[in-house]
């Protein structure tokens, strides 16, 4: 897959079937709509295009930082995670468009020429129900619909029933993830969530007792790390290994008081130096409640257990 974030570099293809959107997440609702997408080119032989925002509107759109309430923006994706789940479903191209306030306030006739038609060249564009464009949200299937001879481009829109029927949102998954509910938020995406990062040096406490972590660190803010507790993840090192580990989201109250809190990785049956590379895990399971212990006894005892359990997930 080609990915361009300059829409003056986007070859204009003239048989184009495109959809756009966020896309945050890229889940089973989505899926169908790529689906959708797929089949259409094969048939079309056109080449299949995603046109998507970076950054997510609402960070644009929203009150400023400043604000007496900021923004309570989270996301599933980076980019570069909502770019890997496109590729595994075989888009052709990928046109990540600047979001701007100026971009936004673009009338859904410039969207349709300047973007659809001029850069793109769209033959066919496929689009969920409720998916709509232009300033102010003033644009949709019944204007495309209305204006379909004039512009010499198809327009197919995803049924209600067919969308709704997988019965998922990003919100929806976002809501399962700040529980901790890892299985329904997966369910709902169809893959494990993952969150990259890299391993930076922390107060290497585990080492002394016995249990070393990878401390990773998150380098895009906005990406939503699960409520706290302990979970069984699949970990990727930057050599592609993957390995059983165990995670811990928290604080570390057996250890200390009004601690910043942590992402740390436990990799299991692992002996080597992670620091200052990149770490990928997928959540699979959710093991228990962060909790404060009796001592390092009784945290060392627990970390045991927790390790028999996520190998117990993780077959």
């Amino acid at each position: 897959m080609q990915v361009i974030q300059d829409p003056a570099q986007f070859p204009h293809l003239g048989n184009a079937v495109v959809t756009s959107g966020t896309f945050d997440g890229v889940h089973v609702g989505h899926q169908q709509i790529l689906r959708r997408l797929q089949e259409t080119a094969r048939h079309s032989g056109g080449a299949s295009v995603v046109i998507t925002y970076w950054p997510h509107p609402r960070l644009v759109l929203g009150p400023p930082l400043s604000h007496s309430e900021p923004l309570n923006l989270h996301l599933l994706n980076t980019l570069e995670e909502r770019s890997a789940r496109l590729t595994e479903f075989g888009v052709d191209y990928l046109l990540v468009i600047p979001f701007t306030r100026e971009f936004a306030g673009w009338t859904s006739e410039e969207y349709i020429q300047q973007i659809l038609l001029r850069t793109v060249g769209t033959r066919k564009l496929v689009i969920g129900y409720d998916h709509r464009f232009g300033k102010n949200r003033e644009g949709g299937f019944d204007y495309l619909s209305q204006h379909a001879d004039r512009y010499g481009m198809m327009v197919e829109e995803i049924p209600r029933e067919d969308v709704d029927a997988v019965g998922v949102s990003s919100t929806r998954i976002r809501r399962a993830l700040e529980a901790g509910d890892v299985a329904t938020a997966n369910r709902h995406l169809g893959y494990q969530y993952p969150l990259t990062g890299v391993v930076v040096k922390g107060r290497q406490l585990g080492r002394t007792i016995g249990w070393p972590t990878a401390n990773i660190e998150c380098p895009e803010p906005l990406k939503l790390i699960p409520a706290r507790g302990v979970y069984a993840v699949m970990a990727t090192t930057a050599a592609g290994t993957r390995h059983a580990a165990m995670l811990n989201i928290g604080v570390r109250p057996t250890v200390g008081g009004n601690l910043a809190q942590t992402v740390e990785a436990h990799l299991l049956d692992f002996d080597g130096d992670l620091y200052d590379q990149p770490l990928t895990v997928q959540f699979v399971a959710r093991l228990r409640d962060e909790q404060k212990f009796d001592g390092l006894d009784a945290l060392k005892a627990q970390l045991a257990l927790d390790a028999e359990a996520a190998r117990l997930a993780l077959v």
